[in-house]
């Protein structure tokens, strides 16, 4: 039977924070930091392994943060959530996301329902479609393919599948499996909807609608303004439209749509892009069989989460020692630096995932905590990064630890030498320079060219970025994430901080103000 403890009531996390702090510039130095990220190294899946060389622990704290794994029971934790417990109190829900991309305990029975053999059912519902479209058995009005899927919803409906679709686009060029080109519609703005329609071919174009409860807002809007664009054009929307939603929506068995996908409130918007809401862009886009990949790279991630030993189980690993960075040594931000161009949307698919589920203040019974919970999250690739915000990074008053990504071979595998190195050794010699800057930095009597340096990394190293190795990278950060919570004592899977804003939106709307707001809606013109 596990307990749900707040952080600052467990021994071990007392232990954890009376510990000597290790001086990174000192460990990093020399042959000791040769040592250590020799030594400091976890196979994470999908040939890629978590290095934490540069993080500010030692074997002593190593050791004190598996004691507070232990106390805490965080694998515990985890077991509870995969064989069907309702961890999601807020909402009285379980969370099954994992279970999108197998089986990791029990069979879960839920509304009368295997939700292994539920899930696994929609997948390949999705995957018969995606070939008959292929195939050209499901066309326009004219028997023309479809050449192009464009995805319609907001939030978890679209920074996930957007990021996963951008991190395997030039991977599916070069291999062969691009099968159609996607696009996405997500913020209300009607010059998102505008510019996207503007450059589709709408006979060609399949949509696909996003929207689990089948009444989000924004999602219902943009697919008016779909519709409206497909009627100008002499379409009939009921064949260039499919929904992926749940079985109770409004959306599940409309007769507007070619077919309707179902998943369930047992999965997340934000842990959504294994499911169908990730599954029917992505292999659409690119294959069922390229989706199968990515699910398995998943679940290779996930059954490593399992696993009690500390340094056996990378996500958690990564999840202990962002909270010994954020509450004992005071650490507000965490910056995601991905060293691909492929990965440019990931930090934004982050930053949902990580600040949605632990932006908490109170624990999962609902009772202020007395610590500091889930840090800010940021990114954006290397080296663009370098010439925008590295500044602050290296020589600002905030010391910020960094989560670096980075791969041994390109996608596209196109290069070019010069000046005796390829663009991709010139790119992975760029991350390998910031590590150590950062760690070691550099004495200077002129303070404003001196780096105090002791600014902890680690870094995610893969050999190349595949649909596998994706799919390894999504379920580490998601597990990391849900570890982090589990040790925050914070529900991670419900979002009411989302909440209020849509509600004084739809006075707004309602023309139902008073005060200040009426004020703000008066200048904006409504």
């Amino acid at each position: 039977m596990v307990a749900w403890k707040n952080m600052d009531t467990l021994a071990s996390y007392q232990e954890l924070a009376k510990a000597e702090k290790v001086n990174l510039v000192s460990a990093m130095s020399g042959e000791n930091g040769a040592e250590r990220v020799k030594n400091y190294s976890v196979p994470m899946g999908a040939e890629m392994d978590f290095n934490f060389g540069a993080r500010p622990v030692d074997d002593n704290i190593l050791a004190l943060l598996a004691d507070f794994a232990k106390e805490a029971q965080l694998t515990e934790k985890f077991a509870a959530l995969y064989n069907g417990e309702v961890i999601n109190t807020g909402e009285k829900r379980r969370v099954l996301h994992h279970m999108c991309r197998g089986q990791l305990g029990d069979a879960v029975i839920a509304d009368g329902v295997d939700k292994r053999e539920f899930y696994v059912g929609e997948q390949k519902k999705i995957a018969e479609l995606a070939n008959k479209v292929h195939a050209g058995e499901i066309t326009n009005a004219a028997g023309e393919k479809f050449t192009t899927v464009v995805q319609i919803g907001i939030g978890g409906s679209d920074l996930g599948p957007r990021a996963m679709y951008l991190a395997l686009e030039n991977w599916a060029k070069v291999n062969g499996t691009l099968k159609m080109k996607a696009e996405f519609i997500s913020n209300v703005d009607p010059d998102d909807a505008a510019g996207v329609l503007s450059k589709l071919d709408l006979a060609h174009s399949i949509f696909v609608l996003v929207s689990k409860s089948g009444t989000t807002l924004e999602t219902l809007t943009n697919e008016s303004f779909v519709k409206d664009a497909l009627a100008k054009a002499g379409l009939d929307a009921s064949k260039h439209m499919i929904a992926v939603t749940s079985e109770t929506s409004p959306l599940a068995k409309s007769a507007d749509y070619l077919a309707a996908f179902f998943m369930d409130d047992y999965i997340g918007g934000r842990y959504s892009s294994t499911s169908g809401v990730g599954g029917a862009v992505l292999s659409l886009a690119f294959g069922p069989d390229v989706f199968a990949q990515f699910l398995d790279g998943a679940a290779e991630a996930d059954v490593l989460a399992k696993n009690e030993d500390l340094l056996k189980n990378p996500a958690l690993l990564d999840a202990l020692i962002g909270v010994y960075e954020r509450n004992v040594l005071g650490y507000p931000n965490t910056a995601v630096l991905p060293y691909s161009q492929a990965l440019s949307r990931f930090p934004a698919h982050l930053q949902q995932l990580d600040m949605e589920s632990n932006g908490k203040s109170v624990n999962r019974f609902g009772e202020p905590v007395d610590y500091v919970t889930g840090p800010v999250i940021f990114g954006e690739p290397g080296t663009n990064g370098q010439h925008s915000f590295y500044q602050l990074l290296h020589q600002g008053t905030d010391v910020m630890p960094l989560q670096f990504v980075g791969f041994r071979n390109s996608q596209m595998g196109s290069d070019v030498v010069i000046q005796g190195s390829t663009s991709q050794q010139k790119l992975c010699a760029n991350v390998a320079a910031q590590i150590m800057a950062f760690a070691c930095g550099k004495q200077d009597d002129d303070l404003n060219k001196n780096f105090a340096g002791g600014r902890p990394s680690s870094i995610i190293i893969g050999n190349k970025l595949t649909p596998k190795a994706l799919g390894a990278l999504l379920a580490h950060f998601e597990n990391k994430v849900m570890f982090q919570g589990f040790a925050w004592n914070v529900n991670s899977f419900d979002q009411e901080g989302v909440q209020l804003g849509k509600v004084l939106a739809k006075r707004v709307l309602a023309h139902e103000t008073d005060g200040a707001l009426k004020v703000y809606s008066d200048l904006l013109g409504i």
